[in-house]
């Protein structure tokens, strides 16, 4: 068992009285599951909605929560608020030959790439080990025959920050474009150095906004601003089943009320409350509350007080997700002794 500092009863949560109790059991009872704690509490949220023709009100979920749970705030070294972004599954059109605006190669993960202590690298012919290549040598390197799919270049981009998304082709086929690695490099957001270079203003670093900037200026003037971030992702491509992504936990992730942390701060299968306001990108939601479950984690995510909300499939989430940045606070759902 994790140390619990101080608690606070569930009813003391910021925002709890307006929460929609029922719908976070539910969430909590899908992604329960993956966690190692608190079974027997897991096992009895599942029996609560799956036990036939009565499902729990409201109230009793409300109760559930507030009789077995209180909540321990995570705190930041320095005591200040945490940050939360958003992401999304993208859908974008595709194309299964190149084309001048279909240009950019959706790769496949290289047979010399291999994970070697949690980090991927280059395994030479000798044995040896090395580094990966970053973003921009990576593209210019690609060969046609090497591609799975076509892409324009601001759409794989964005779908390689999210880290999978759903294609749909011009035949009317559809796929999933699933993480299958990476070039081993850390992730650098491009926000900050387009407002720093003038390139957008400072409250205008959207991701709507830095789409509309590279699809604008689409091919070498975009390719110097992408290759900013050198992390690069390499796919694979799965059937399309309607559905949500996986996230890192290997569940599918639920809308809204799932969000990637640091494992080295939270498990898989932990039960969060959020509350972030006052976010300042343009097109801003006032601020998001709520009960969400730790069922994902990605690069960017570091530190206790840093989460990552899921907010579904589709162009919609994508617009909402790109101003989501908002001070986060977070606390874990501890089971009462």
């Amino acid at each position: 068992m994790r140390p619990v500092a101080r608690t606070v009863p569930m009813a003391a949560l910021p925002g709890w009285d307006q929460e929609n109790h029922l719908a976070a059991l539910y969430a909590y009872a899908d992604g329960c599951r993956v966690g190692r704690e608190a079974q027997s509490l897991c096992d009895q949220a599942r029996a609560m909605i799956t036990r036939g023709a009565r499902l729990p009100t409201p109230t009793e979920a409300r109760a559930f929560f507030e009789q077995n749970f209180d909540a321990a705030p995570a705190e930041t070294a320095d005591g200040r608020p945490g940050l939360l972004t958003a992401y999304f599954a993208p859908e974008y059109p595709a194309r299964r030959a190149w084309s001048p605006e279909f240009d950019a190669p959706v790769l496949a993960r290289p047979a010399d790439l291999e994970r070697v202590d949690g980090r991927f690298m280059r395994r030479r012919a000798d044995g040896s080990i090395a580094p990966y290549d970053d973003r921009a040598a990576i593209e210019g390197a690609a060969r046609p025959e090497q591609a799975i799919a076509w892409m324009r270049a601001e759409d794989l981009f964005f779908m390689q920050i999210q880290g999978s998304g759903y294609l749909t082709f011009e035949d009317g086929g559809r796929a999933r474009a699933a993480y299958a690695a990476d070039n081993g490099l850390p992730f650098t957001g491009i926000a900050r150095p387009m407002a720093d270079r003038g390139l957008l203003p400072p409250n205008g670093t959207s991701g709507e906004a830095i789409r509309a900037w590279l699809a604008a200026r689409r091919g070498a003037e975009a390719r110097a601003v992408m290759a900013l971030n050198p992390r690069y992702i390499f796919f694979r491509m799965d059937p399309d089943d309607g559905g949500q992504p996986n996230g890192a936990a290997a569940v599918p992730l639920p809308e809204r009320r799932a969000i990637a942390v640091d494992p080295a701060s939270w498990r898989y299968g932990d039960a969060v409350w959020i509350e972030a306001d006052g976010g300042n990108l343009i097109g801003a939601r006032a601020s998001y509350r709520g009960l969400v479950m730790a069922l994902d984690t990605g690069s960017a995510i570091r530190g206790p007080v840093r989460a990552d909300l899921y907010l579904g499939r589709g162009e919609a989430a994508g617009l909402e997700a790109g101003a989501v940045r908002h001070p986060l606070r977070m606390w874990r759902l501890v089971p009462k002794p």
